[in-house]
């Protein structure tokens, strides 16, 4: 079977940026399963999986835009520091939910000061071109619980 809309596929992936650093795998891991179709992977790694078939290997290279968008600079922010009153410690690293331009988002501290912190609404990988080295371990008909609630069922899932 080949993949296509409506179908539950597992995966097993490299994932790396141009200079070959790892920034994920699912290789000595249980494969990712997703439900092609319906958004639930990136649209460069989803589009470059249709019409293959389980056994199947191969290598992409997904650009910003169908990965996760280009970094946007109006996405980072410089605030006064009295506006993490109540945080202990503002380190670089820590993340808070926060609304942002697109409602409520996850913020990530890039920059501190004496007087003021900077976040960054982008999301990490944002303006990042992506790498997969991916092999196809099945692919089956998604079923009609799983193309209703728009995802694959399995362990973990409350429905």
């Amino acid at each position: 079977m080949q993949v296509a809309d409506k179908t539950a596929v597992s995966i097993h992936y490299t994932l790396t940026n141009d200079e070959g650093e790892v920034l994920d795998s699912s290789r000595g891991d249980e494969a990712m399963v997703y439900l092609h179709g319906f958004g639930n992977i990136i649209s460069g790694l989803e589009n470059a999986l249709v019409g293959k078939v389980a056994g199947e290997k191969f290598i992409v290279r997904v650009p910003p835009e169908d990965a996760y968008g280009e970094l946007m600079e109006e996405m980072v922010q410089v605030l006064p520091r009295e506006m993490f009153e109540g945080v202990d410690a503002v380190e670089v690293g820590m993340q808070f939910h926060a609304d942002v331009n697109a409602g409520a988002g996850i913020v990530t501290v890039v920059a501190v000061d004496d007087d003021n912190v900077t976040i960054d609404g982008n999301h990490p990988l944002a303006g990042v071109a992506l790498n997969f080295d991916v092999e196809v371990v099945e692919v089956r008909p998604a079923t009609a619980e799983e193309t209703a609630h728009g995802h694959i069922h399995g362990a973990g899932c409350n429905h």
